[in-house]
């Protein structure tokens, strides 16, 4: 099949594995599962590892199987189409270990390290692993991909992204700085993380009711913005025990503390934004969390130099980014 790419999105807990047309970053047909990189890896420990099969080779049969899924949902004989894989896939619990790439970063995908794995007699796919990026204290796998693609696709909408800090909000939110069409810093920030761990492991886990979080009534939000402003007035570690005693004291509902919990966050996650001015900044955000992470910015006052990016354009990017990548390592698109 000329032009057509299998992009493969593989995370620590998720997989996700989508047939390209290259051409025009057309989505042919996609399937995801729970199968992410983590569960495979111990599936291997558990029944690979002792039988003597090699990792690359038990997350080959795991890939192959995916990829059959796939044929079979499309009717569509999918043999010969190389696979680009992003994500967690090249990592010490993945596929095989690829080394990071190192900054500055070109946002062209130009200097993405990738491996190149042959196909085999069983298995008749040429691979492209890519990695991820690190600096001296920070990394990031996937996020990279995304980026390349994300950028490409605001160019032709003619979006300059030129000096801009990318907010990718989600479990390690990223902030990905941009200066001369190359990733100059990042940072990583455990927001969602952090929340998961307050209100289901904590002391607060009793003061809060965080399930269903996805439409708001106006007193949750204001809780959430209290929450924003008092995360800029004081030490977050004292801060988050005041969720506990807004519960005690019956200033706050549960429901009305998640938020207020969650303003915390990410305000936290935020701030520092105040104190880089001259920067445009680029909210990359899905629909689970556009609507707190714009609230947000706006209660930081920060909205009038901040461009929103729609949750379509998002998902179009990791395919985006991996055909670019594909195309700047000269891999045939077809055989």
């Amino acid at each position: 099949m000329k032009n057509y790419l299998l992009g493969c999105d593989w995370g620590t807990s998720s997989f996700r594995l989508r047939l390209i047309n290259s051409t025009d970053i057309q989505l042919i047909g996609e399937i995801t599962s729970q199968e992410g990189i983590a569960n495979t890896f111990t599936s291997w420990k558990a029944n690979g590892e002792p039988k003597g099969i090699s990792r690359e080779q038990f997350f080959r049969v795991q890939l192959q199987r995916q990829i059959n899924l796939l044929a079979k949902q499309l009717t569509i004989n999918l043999d010969d189409i190389p696979v680009v894989i992003s994500g967690m896939a090249s990592s010490s619990i993945g596929m095989d270990e690829v080394p990071y790439a190192t900054l500055p970063f070109p946002v062209d995908g130009s200097l993405a390290s990738i491996k190149r794995l042959e196909t085999q007699v069983d298995f008749a796919h040429d691979i492209i692993l890519i990695s991820g990026v690190r600096t001296e204290h920070d990394v990031m796998r996937g996020e990279e991909t995304q980026l390349i693609g994300l950028l490409a696709l605001l160019d032709t909408l003619h979006v300059d992204s030129e000096e801009s800090i990318l907010i990718f909000p989600g479990t390690h939110s990223k902030h990905i700085y941009i200066q001369n069409q190359q990733v100059v810093d990042f940072q990583t920030f455990m927001t969602g993380e952090v929340f998961n761990l307050m209100s289901h492991y904590s002391i607060l886990k009793d003061s809060v009711e965080s399930n269903g979080l996805t439409v708001f009534e106006e007193r949750e939000l204001d809780a959430f913005k209290s929450g924003i402003n008092q995360s800029h007035d004081s030490s977050i570690l004292n801060s988050l025990f005041r969720v506990r005693t807004n519960q005690l004291f019956n200033q706050l509902t549960k429901r009305q503390n998640a938020l207020y919990l969650s303003g915390l966050l990410i305000g936290n996650e935020l701030k520092s934004l105040i104190n880089q001015p001259t920067w445009q900044l680029i909210l990359c955000s899905g629909n689970n969390l556009y609507e707190l992470y714009k609230l947000a910015m706006e209660e930081l006052h920060l909205s009038e130099r901040t461009i929103t990016i729609s949750a379509d354009l998002i998902d179009k990017a990791t395919i985006a980014g991996q055909v670019k990548i594909a195309q700047n390592q000269l891999l045939p698109l077809s055989k």
